[in-house]
């Protein structure tokens, strides 16, 4: 019997082991940081801390999400994976610990929150990749969007659990959960054994890798419109996440375990959501459900900035959940599509970098906002600018592809000039920069034409690894063009055929095509030269 198109990808036998165990992990990171949240306001009950602990868990996603992204791309993905499994096991061993003996502070469980963060920051961009690789592409959607509902599963059980085992223990018992559930995906991890990819080429540096990844975000408007319509839907909705616990306990005037129930409810929307997506998507364009989904979010704060009973912000709250998965499920799901596997690990770090970087900034603005006009006023205020912020993030359209359209254009590929003997020890992988240079006759009607292709072949070169081009017209020969770029190494320039997807390629022969008279010539080469003023006396 096949499975619903909402549960697909679990008919992948990795995918569902992996997916299995982060829903058992995402359980116990909710009951640890329900029972933190739930913890502070006995440790120091006041709006800015409260919000320090949402803070302490997204930050280190802003200062390490970068170099754990191009980790991801350069080494094997499992052992990194392996890695920082253990160092969140580690990080909430120590939590538990020191919980049972009554030694925790506000700061230093803001410490080990940080810590546990950090763990995620690190884990996140090869984990999404990893999803990635389980699936085939036309499952891809669907599996992000599956990947919000296991995690929603377990925001609908364990904030609930959190709070019953709060009312009954200490949170030392939900931290001590949290620690034994990261050996669930230890477990999965050793058990997969992930094909070795070889390739001819050594793995790039850290800062290359870093910089590659940065240079092709750069270059792709797919992925930074997503980026964007994260960033300007998760800056305002991080209002609510940030104030929960202060507005179930003051506004609300309810105990742990309605605040359990209530983030219990925000999953239950979340697993609705990611039900309801494959139907959504099938009459809607991405940019249409990330809109909408914003829309929603922001009712949900708007209806809990006016509640004072459990029912209207029980409401509130599964619209809010209905919201949040949509809306990220669209918009990451978008950024990995756009990203191929090369890179994908350091473009959705990047993606992170930027909604996370959203979640900070928002976490201190409106947990600073709370303490100057209140818990109310503040929602409404983060309520209504994510309305204008959802109208006016339309202009980034996440449903435009990077590329060209029309009918197939046979392949055309450039020879290039054959390598000097003499220069060919010159050659090593991180020498200096590279210079390419590829020459073209093109018809003077048909320059407008040309020019608009090589504006596409231009974001072409940068995703493959040039760090600048230039475009060139002979003032003596109207029709004569001339095409620059640089690559840092030549080992870029090794990787630059490889880096390319088939979307490029298919520009890069449009641009091609254009050349009339003479054969192509081919693409020259050069090694960069610095030269050397001379010290010897004149004669």
């Amino acid at each position: 019997m096949p499975l619903p198109a909402a549960l697909a990808p679990l008919r992948h036998s990795l995918f569902r082991s992996l997916w299995l165990a982060n829903v058992t992990v995402s359980l116990g990171v909710w009951m640890q940081s329900t029972s933190a949240g739930w913890l502070m306001t006995s440790l120091s009950p006041n709006a800015l801390m409260v919000s320090l602990v949402q803070a302490a868990t997204v930050l280190p996603v802003f200062l390490l999400v970068l170099p754990s992204g191009a980790l991801a791309d350069i080494i094997d993905r499992r052992r990194m994976l392996l890695g920082t499994q253990l160092w969140m096991l580690t990080a909430a061993t120590v939590l538990t610990l020191m919980t049972v003996a009554h030694a925790t502070t506000a700061w230093s469980l803001l410490a080990l929150t940080f810590a546990i963060g950090a763990g995620i920051a690190m884990n996140g961009p090869a984990w999404g990749t990893v999803m990635a690789e389980s699936v085939p592409r036309a499952d891809l959607v669907q599996a992000v969007a599956l990947n919000g509902v296991g995690f929603n599963i377990a925001r609908a059980v364990g904030p609930a659990l959190a709070g019953f085992l709060l009312i009954f223990s200490g949170p030392e018992v939900t931290f001590g959960i949290n620690a034994v559930s990261y050996l669930a995906v230890i477990a999965a991890l050793l058990a997969w054994r992930r094909p070795v990819v070889s390739s001819a080429l050594p793995p790039e540096r850290l800062m290359g890798a870093i910089k590659s990844g940065v240079r092709f975000v750069r270059h792709t408007y797919s992925v930074q419109a997503a980026m964007a319509r994260a960033a300007l839907y998760f800056m305002p909705c991080a209002a609510l996440w940030a104030m929960l616990p202060l507005v179930v306990r003051q506004q609300l005037r309810l105990d742990s375990g309605a605040f359990g129930l209530l983030l219990g409810l925000m999953g239950v929307g979340g697993v609705t959501a990611g039900l309801i997506l494959p139907n959504l998507r099938a009459r809607f364009r991405r940019g249409q459900i990330v809109f909408f989904a914003s829309l929603l979010s922001c009712a949900g704060m708007l209806v809990m900035s006016v509640s004072r009973h459990w029912l209207p912000a029980s409401f509130a709250m599964v619209i809010f959940g209905l919201g949040w998965v949509s809306a990220a499920s669209v918009a990451q799901a978008s950024a990995q599509i756009a990203s191929p596997p090369w890179v994908r690990s350091r473009a959705l770090s990047i993606y992170q970098l930027s909604f996370n970087l959203a979640l900070v900034i928002g976490t201190f603005f409106w947990g600073w906002l709370g303490t100057q006009i209140g818990l109310s006023s503040t929602l409404l205020a983060a309520g209504v600018s994510g309305v204008v912020l959802a109208v006016g993030a339309r202009f980034f359209d996440i449903d435009r592809t990077d590329g060209i359209a029309g009918t197939p254009i046979p392949a055309i590929v450039p020879q290039a000039e054959t390598i000097a003997p003499v220069l060919a020890p010159e050659l090593t992988l991180q020498r200096g920069r590279v210079m390419e240079s590829q020459h073209y006759q093109i018809a003077a009607e048909r320059k407008e034409a040309f020019l608009a292709v090589m504006a596409d072949l231009r974001e072409v070169r940068g995703r493959s690894g040039a760090v600048q081009w230039q475009l060139g017209e002979d003032i003596s020969n109207p029709e004569h063009w001339v095409e620059l770029w640089w690559l840092e190494t030549w080992g870029d320039h090794l990787r630059e055929a490889g880096r390319m997807s088939e979307t490029d390629k298919a520009i890069l022969t449009a641009a091609l095509s254009f050349h009339v008279g003479t054969p192509l010539p081919p693409t020259r080469r050069f090694l960069t030269v610095t030269p050397q003023r001379s010290h010897a006396p004149a004669n």
